[in-house]
């Protein structure tokens, strides 16, 4: 039998959201904080000819460049001032995290709550600003060197001042989209950050379709492989779909309590997600192997002058997207990141403790300590098959594109992102929307307080 919230959820019509008009100003917000993050990766960074950026990116496209180009929403192919996008702070994140489990201060600031969760917020912070300074001056120094020796002139007059102002223009442009992703997590609808990163994939759909629909027309690619692909995407979307709802759910019960009825048991359960870290170790995987792979992409060294060059291009070879390495290790961080991101998100020890608290326990299992470990059994046996689920979903097209000859960038990971961020935005809506409701029956039942008379 449903819920009164689900009851509630299904009578949501047009008419309930267009009275809900905190939730309108929320989406027009979101809607205009991503529009104002398109125009800005349309707007290059100072000393750069765009044509001949062009010119020159097509010389170097393929592999890793073409992940983040399509996670930047194109912003890396012109290099705007947005090129480095939110993957600086998506790798302090990461380190902050990373610390917060490891670091004695920093635990101890996760377990003060809010407050301390506000001083390694700052701490991200402070980390995104030295990341994208490093990125960011290694990305003009390495397009410099190309534009060199390609021998296309992207970089109008290369020198001392073209290194700073691209600098500063690239690490203002990341801490601005760090800032506009807060602010729609504060101000609009959905995680920020992951709605930036999916307005940039979503930019990107279009050219990548026309490109799939221009190589069938062409000849260059087989009908029936095109058919393929559209048949494997919509699977993909199903599957993504059902394994993000999936939970296990665990049975809690409470001592009996005296009731108009006699004595009642209650009874609830504890809802367990099948994908407890949901997107994120995807993008902590992306954004870790493009940090580096980056860096050797842009590396301006010429080929055959021995030493560290010879390095750099033989690492950058072995890490191309589609080959073995690439897959494998993106593969192992995809698994390493679920398991951590699990941890960080579900607490056993004080998810048992609060229980233990409130009197309920799990039919079978003692409280306390065996609590916690049955917690513990219970995620790693899930996060196993969740694990198995996303490194399945974000490699599979990509060796399958890989092995096809078909140059279809958005991949699994992108495809993960679009429908995960997605389910979850309209997920926020409905939850507005019931808000809404409930506050519209309070008022028609007259429920408000009403002052005592003396």
């Amino acid at each position: 039998m449903a819920s009164a919230a689900e009851q509630m959820a299904s009578s949501i019509s047009l008419a309930n959201f267009g009275k809900a008009t905190e939730l309108k100003k929320r989406l027009w917000f979101t809607l205009g904080a991503l529009i104002l993050f398109r125009l800005l990766s349309f707007v290059p960074v100072p000393g750069i000819d765009p044509v001949a950026m062009a010119q020159l990116y097509s010389t170097q496209s393929g592999g890793i460049l073409d992940v983040f180009n399509t996670f930047s929403g194109g912003a890396l192919q012109r290099f705007s001032i947005v090129a480095l996008g939110v993957m600086p702070y998506i790798t302090a994140s990461i380190v902050i995290q990373l610390g917060g489990t490891l670091y004695g201060p920093w635990q101890a600031l996760r377990k003060e709550g809010e407050t301390g969760r506000k001083k390694l917020n700052q701490y991200t912070r402070y980390l995104t600003v030295a990341i994208t300074l490093v990125q960011g001056f290694l990305a003009v120094r390495g397009l410099e060197a190309q534009s060199t020796r390609q021998a296309i002139a992207a970089v109008v007059q290369p020198g001392i001042l073209f290194e700073i102002a691209g600098t500063v223009s690239l690490v203002g442009g990341t801490l601005f989209l760090m800032w506009i992703g807060e602010q729609i997590t504060s101000r609009g609808i959905g995680n920020g950050v992951s709605l930036i990163i999916m307005a940039g994939i979503v930019a990107r759909l279009p050219q990548a379709i026309g490109q799939l629909l221009e190589g069938s027309r062409t000849g260059s690619i087989n009908g029936l492989l095109v058919v393929g692909v559209i048949v494997l995407t919509a699977a993909l979307v199903l599957g993504i779909c059902f394994m993000e709802r999936a939970q296990r759910r665990v049975l809690i019960q409470y001592p009996k309590r005296q009731t108009a009825r006699g004595m009642q048991q209650e009874r609830s359960h504890l809802p367990i997600k099948l994908n407890t870290a949901g997107v994120i170790p995807p993008i902590f995987a992306s954004s870790l192997l493009l940090m580096p792979l980056t860096v050797l992409q842009w590396a301006g060294s010429r080929a055959g002058t021995g030493g560290a060059s010879d390095w750099l291009i033989t690492i950058s070879t072995y890490l191309q997207r589609g080959g073995a390495a690439y897959l494998l290790l993106y593969g192992l961080l995809i698994g390493f990141f679920c398991f951590f991101y699990t941890a960080v998100q579900f607490n056993s020890e004080e998810t048992a403790e609060n229980l233990k608290r409130h009197g309920g326990f799990i039919p079978g299992i003692r409280p306390g300590k065996a609590t916690e470990n049955y917690f513990d059994y219970l995620l790693n046996r899930i996060t196993v098959i969740g694990a198995g689920y996303l490194i399945i979903i974000c490699l599979i097209p990509e060796v399958l594109a890989d092995q096809a000859g078909v140059n279809f960038r958005l991949g699994g990971t992108s495809l993960l992102i679009v429908v995960n961020v997605t389910m979850d935005t309209v997920s926020q809506i409905q939850s507005h929307l019931i808000a809404h409701q409930y506050g519209d029956l309070i008022k028609k039942a007259k429920l408000k307080t009403t002052p005592r008379r003396r």
